[in-house]
């Protein structure tokens, strides 16, 4: 089953309890300080398009890179700006016409990368495509995030859509499977049914500053989410900022 596939269609609908200005007021300001107040921002995981609009607000000249062509048709149909491009790529595969000073990637997406291998090639071609002196500031969730939602069924109806989450975490492995029943009421009336399933991985902070240590970056910081405290793992969110050397 494909992640954000029929799910893309309402994501936003789902997602209006989420502040995104608080999301990406906050990355901006982590950018700005390490240096990146503007030019060139690459958003890993872009999805449908609403954080890239408020970066493209901010006066950043945006790349969104999402794995989800539907999520990307949505965002390509919300844009205003010629400027904002949108590409369909694996971040782990990463591949850019020139390098930039800036990546940022929000809303968890980095947890979706459930395999540590895979979670070292996104932060390698980061570096790859950084440009001297560049900065990655990313936000994750952390294993107690996840540990405490533990397994639940979240339900959610809408006038015109409805989902079933059904979650569970995996405390060994650290991966979190959410098996998700979307139903999205049709034209005619009848309801369209889409099961989708998505895994995340609650990752520890030691795991990401081996990684980054492993590559080369320097770590700047991670902080306890929008504020300026230093990051725990007793923290439910994250965000990270890392440097090219």
């Amino acid at each position: 089953m494909e992640a954000y596939g029929g799910f893309a269609q309402v994501y936003d609908e789902f997602m209006d309890n989420v502040d995104y200005h608080q999301w990406c007021d906050y990355a901006a300001k982590l950018l700005a300080k390490y240096g990146a107040k503007d030019g060139t921002l690459v958003e890993i995981g872009c999805g449908t398009g609403t954080g890239t609009m408020l970066f493209h607000e901010k006066g950043y000249n945006m790349i969104g890179i999402d794995l989800s062509q539907e999520m990307l048709e949505i965002a390509e149909s919300k844009k205003e700006e010629e400027e904002i491009v949108y590409v369909l790529q694996d971040a782990t595969n990463l591949q850019l016409p020139y390098a930039v000073p800036a990546m940022v990637s929000i809303g968890d997406s980095m947890n979706y990368i459930t395999d540590y291998g895979d979670f070292t090639k996104v932060l390698e071609r980061v570096n790859e495509y950084l440009e001297d002196n560049g900065v990655f500031v990313f936000d994750l969730k952390t294993k107690k995030y996840f540990s405490d939602i533990g397994e639940k069924t979240i339900a959610e109806d809408r006038e015109d859509s409805s989902f079933i989450w059904e979650n569970y975490f995996d405390e060994e492995t650290n991966i979190n499977e959410y098996y998700l029943s979307v139903f999205v009421r049709a034209e005619d009336g009848r309801y369209d049914k889409y099961e989708e399933e998505h895994f995340q991985r609650g990752y520890t902070l030691n795991e990401v500053k081996k990684a980054v240590e492993k590559l080369g970056l320097k770590l700047e910081k991670i902080y306890e989410a929008f504020t300026d405290n230093e990051g725990t793992e007793e923290n439910d969110r994250v965000y990270v900022v890392v440097r090219k050397n």
